[in-house]
């Protein structure tokens, strides 16, 4: 899907440095400085860099700094921050859609967002910039970086805060089962407010300080081999739970709420009778619930927020390597979600509630599978939390501190702040969340679709690719299926807002 490349003479002029450009960028033209690092040089080692010999020179790329993480390391990271905890969702999305329609969704989807990825690559490449604050700059100036810059800190906010609002859930549920309590205590130990605090301050604050985000592909690679764990037991699991399920009076869990997205699903689906649900797959379904699935599914690969940083970092970076770094990590988590959602929906039909795990306590709340299956899932969305994390800094950075030198100080202060504001939220304030749900649902179609498209049509030059070309067609197009995303998203919610309800989605 790469055009030709522009001239080395042409990509000079747009050539920016990434790290101390305050100045440069204050004026509407790019003089080429001096002492500028993007001389003829590093622009011929830019262009050649995948011949043999282009990895010998030790040249550093848009940035101050050379990036030193490693291609696995990279797709560790990036799976990590699509995968957020709406894979236990999905199987309820498939029970509304049926797994053909599921499928189509899914692989549309899965292209969409590598295409998305891929012109954020080509813009940046253009204009020599790994920020999407920056392309927004270049593209319209300060509205356009100051969009962006809070777009993204909005919707990883609402990500963040989601994924402790879980921890605060989850974590007393499962001590409360290890330790067989029939009733929940008192105890400091059950206390979820104390325990969310626990969890940020001894395992979330230590990784968000890390200096750069390639340091955290170890704790992403455990992350993601949590939820390899989890899909195991969900297949695992479709071979020993009997269908029709046993029929078990009381509720034996207690409220949902699962994170799909920055939005929450709250309490269990009411469960099919047993004659609609039987134990049939459905091919294709459409129901009352399929509108609301088509949000979910449409943000269900949203890590866009994370990419230039990744790329950033990246050792010998390229875009033809950020691309493929792209197209694998999306790739392991199409074949993710929809086996998970395949098995888990084969194993209830009609009766899967919008939060899989939970099901699976209708036939033995005490299961010690699940219950590891809850742990490895609670430690994944943990380690997911200073992912997310790292954007958002950088776009506070890119908004308040531009063009000022890396600070210990303000890097761990900025964490400390952002992570202080989430807790009091989630202890504090959690029916706000339902607000991060709405900003969600405007943020990520900006994010993923929006913005990359508008970004691409204004920063490629003219007299390479008129407005009228097929590439600049297509860019606009997908802009305007993010607004119709963005349209559908924001009904939903508010129709469930005005009924009552919980059901619509969000995007992660």
């Amino acid at each position: 899907m790469e055009g030709p490349e522009l001239p080395v003479q042409a990509e000079m002029v747009e050539l920016v440095p990434n790290g101390k450009h305050a100045a440069a960028l204050g004026t509407t033209t790019i003089p080429s400085l001096p002492g500028d690092r993007f001389d003829e040089n590093q622009c011929g080692a830019e262009m050649e860099e995948f011949l043999p010999h282009g990895s010998e020179k030790k040249q550093t790329h848009f940035t101050d700094f050379e990036g030193k993480t490693s291609f696995g390391m990279s797709v560790f990271n990036l799976s990590n921050a699509i995968m957020g905890s709406g894979i236990l969702g999905l199987a309820y999305a498939m029970a509304n859609t049926g797994i053909i329609l599921f499928l189509f969704l899914l692989t549309a989807v899965a292209l969409l967002s590598s295409y998305s990825i891929h012109l954020l690559l080509k813009s940046s490449g253009i204009v020599g910039i790994r920020a999407y604050e920056q392309l927004g700059f270049r593209a319209f100036g300060t509205p356009g970086k100051l969009a962006a810059a809070i777009a993204i800190t909005l919707q990883n906010i609402g990500a963040m805060s989601s994924y402790l609002y879980i921890v605060k859930s989850e974590v007393p549920l499962v001590i409360q089962t290890f330790l067989n309590l029939e009733e929940k205590t008192t105890d400091w130990y059950l206390n979820g407010n104390y325990l969310v605090i626990l969890v940020s301050v001894t395992v979330i604050l230590p990784l968000a300080l890390m200096k750069q985000l390639g340091y955290l592909g170890y704790a992403s690679g455990f992350s993601l081999s949590c939820m390899v764990f989890f899909l195991i037991s969900v297949i695992y699991k479709k071979f020993q739970i009997p269908c029709p399920l046993p029929e078990q009076g009381g509720n034996i869990t207690s409220g949902i709420n699962v994170t799909l997205g920055s939005e929450h699903w709250d309490g269990p689906a009411a469960p099919l009778p047993p004659e609609v649900g039987a134990c049939t797959p459905s091919f294709f379904t459409l129901n009352s619930q399929t509108a609301y699935t088509i949000p979910i599914m449409a943000f269900a690969f949203v890590c866009h927020p994370e990419v230039l940083p990744i790329y950033t970092e990246l050792k010998d970076p390229s875009k033809k390597k950020m691309q493929c770094i792209s197209n694998i990590s999306i790739t392991v988590m199409y074949l993710m979600y929809f086996l998970a959602a395949l098995f888990g929906y084969l194993t209830f039909y009609g009766r899967v509630e919008s939060e899989l795990l939970h099901t699976y306590s209708r036939v033995d709340p005490f299961d010690v599978l699940i219950l590891c299956v809850r742990v490895a899932v609670l430690t994944a969305v943990t380690l997911t939390v200073p992912i997310v994390l790292f954007p958002v800094r950088r776009a506070i950075q890119q908004m308040l501190f531009q063009g000022k030198n890396f600070s210990w100080i303000r890097h761990v202060a900025i964490a400390v702040i952002l992570l202080t504001f989430i807790n009091l939220l989630v202890i504090f304030a959690p029916s706000i969340l339902g607000i991060f749900g709405l900003i969600g649902a405007t943020s990520a179609p900006c994010l993923i679709f929006i913005f990359p498209a508008i970004f691409y049509i204004r920063i490629m030059p003219k007299d390479k690719e008129p407005l009228r070309s097929t590439p600049k067609i297509l860019a606009a197009c997908f802009a305007l299926l993010g607004v119709l995303f963005m349209i559908m998203s924001l009904s939903f919610i508010i129709t469930d807002w005005a009924t009552g309800g919980g059901r619509s989605g969000g995007s992660h």
